[in-house]
């Protein structure tokens, strides 16, 4: 082996080295450690870290840094993520094969899926969630099991006249209980003056407006000059027949089951109000929530997702099963530091957590609800608006209004309420059929008074005070399609006789009530 020593070489051209053993080059720096070598084979080796191979073959032990690349990344393998940074370049993903899912972490940016074609639905797209914040458009066929973890069609709505458009019985009353707006209930009591409930309308260009929302429902408190008082409330309540919610497919003893509470809200006092969902099958239940501190005279939407729970019970009948509960004010006897968001029984001295008594404090005070929504499902999901034909049918299997009180001075015209027969001299029956079949056998209401009724016959009519009664509710089920009503008082005829029966006093009225 030659060793040579120069400070510098300049002017050669070629280096042959000899034969055998010392066929290398070798060249170290002055502390004798070797920085270059070319071997026999004409691999060159810089250092300990870098070999070029006489085919083109470059091998790093260290970092390799370079401000492009190109070339095929083919064999770029077992790269550790660390070692990868910065921006890589548009690729084709052709070759992006056989990738698990745990090598795949981090956000997508936005990408085009114009050629994401060829994809196999049973192969290549995997049960999970598919989650888009913008609006997703598919050109042809969605084949999917459920929306929402509930039914695709039919009705979803458990609430019935969830947008307040049908009150059979007039549009504004200091009654409690059911008065205006059909299936739900103004309750109140211990108050100085009774609130008002009615149907409104709500205001042009506001939001729900604009989502379709032509009514709400109303209370205006009274001048409860007494003061809050621990026995006082005013609430709002709908009880949902328990067939409804057995059959709705909520799996309601299951707590990864849920249904979802929605509704729009506005009151004149800004507040947080409560409202409470109640089983009464079994043991009863009882879930409590709030709507938030609302702003005064503005619309809100609340909307709660209410889990199952094994306690629950609902029987599949044509009872209550479920009541819905919306307060404006409930007393300290109602009362206490429930938890919210929770099931648990039922105490009547446990309705909700204890409420502030500003709006019940007001006089004059009001609070408005419409768009109520209760659905199976995690998600609450756009209104069901139902025709109103539908939504009053669906409201006369509770209560159903023939003629109000007032009639006549609400320019309604036609008296005629329904046929009758003489069963003899002085007996006349009445048949009336219902619109939809009733929920029970209904009770009738009606509005008696000397000679508020008249009987129209060949010949003649005669004038009687009422209808009586009903003869046929113990021949269920046709009591809940009709009803047989028997007069026996200031009526003459001839048996077999047909008429018209008709009412001719304004504060005369018909109705039949099957509600909860």
């Amino acid at each position: 082996m030659t060793v040579i020593n120069p400070n510098s070489i300049s002017g050669i051209t070629s280096i042959t080295l000899p034969a055998g053993a010392d066929n290398v080059l070798t060249i170290h720096s002055n502390d004798g450690t070797e920085r270059f070598r070319i071997d026999s084979s004409g691999n060159v080796k810089i250092g300990s870290a870098c070999t070029i191979s006489q085919d083109g073959d470059v091998f790093f032990t260290g970092v390799t840094t370079a401000t492009t690349f190109t070339g095929s990344g083919a064999n770029l393998t077992n790269l550790p993520a660390a070692n990868v940074t910065g921006t890589l370049p548009a690729i084709s993903g052709a070759n992006l094969t056989n990738l698990t899912a745990a090598n795949l972490t981090g956000a997508l940016p936005a990408i085009s899926g114009a050629n994401l074609t060829g994809i196999a639905a049973t192969d290549n797209v995997r049960t999970g969630i598919l989650d888009v914040a913008g609006i997703a458009t598919f050109r042809s066929d969605v084949n999917i099991p459920n929306i929402n973890g509930g039914k695709i069609g039919g009705r979803r709505n458990l609430i019935i006249n969830g947008a307040m458009t049908v009150a059979q019985r007039g549009t504004s009353s200091t009654s409690t209980n059911y008065a205006t707006v059909d299936r739900y209930q103004c309750m109140s009591g211990s108050t100085n003056e009774a609130p008002t409930q009615a149907q409104v309308d709500v205001a042009s260009g506001t939001t729900p407006y604009t989502l379709g929302f032509r009514k709400a429902y109303k209370i205006t408190n009274g001048n409860q000059t007494s003061g809050a008082q621990a026995g006082s409330y005013i609430y709002i309540r709908q009880k949902i027949e328990a067939q409804n919610v057995a059959t709705s497919g909520w799996n309601y003893t299951s707590s990864s089951s849920f249904i979802t509470l929605s509704f729009w809200v506005k009151s004149s006092v800004a507040q947080n109000f409560h409202g409470h969902l109640k089983t009464v099958d079994g043991t009863g239940q009882n879930y409590i929530f709030e709507t938030g501190s609302l702003s005064a005279d503005t619309w809100t939407k609340v909307t709660k997702t209410i889990p199952g729970h094994s306690n629950i019970t609902i029987d599949n009948n044509n009872a209550q099963g479920l009541e819905l509960h919306i307060a404006p004010f409930y007393g300290t006897n109602y009362t206490d530091s429930s938890s919210l968001n929770t099931w648990a029984a039922y105490s009547s001295s446990s309705k909700v957590a204890d409420m502030t008594s500003t709006w019940y404090t007001t006089n004059d005070a009001t609070f408005e609800l419409t768009g109520v929504q209760l659905e199976v499902g995690s998600q609450a999901t756009a209104f069901e608006h139902r025709p109103y034909s539908e939504e009053l049918q669906l409201c006369q299997r509770y209560f159903y209004s023939i003629l109000n009180q007032g009639w006549q001075t609400a320019g309604q015209q036609g008296s005629y309420v329904a046929l009758g027969v003489y069963l003899g001299g002085s007996k006349m029956s009445g048949y009336i059929y219902h619109p939809v079949e009733m929920r029970v056998n209904p009770t009738l209401i009606e509005g008696t008074g000397s000679n508020y009724w008249n009987f129209y016959r060949a010949n003649g009519s005669d004038n009687f005070n009422g209808l009586d009664g009903i003869i046929t509710n113990s021949a269920a089920p046709f009591g809940t399609r009709f009803t047989l009503t028997e007069v026996q008082s200031n009526v003459s005829g001839t048996g077999g006789h047909a008429g018209i029966i008709s009412i001719t006093n304004d504060d005369a009225y018909l109705q039949f009530s099957a509600e909860l």
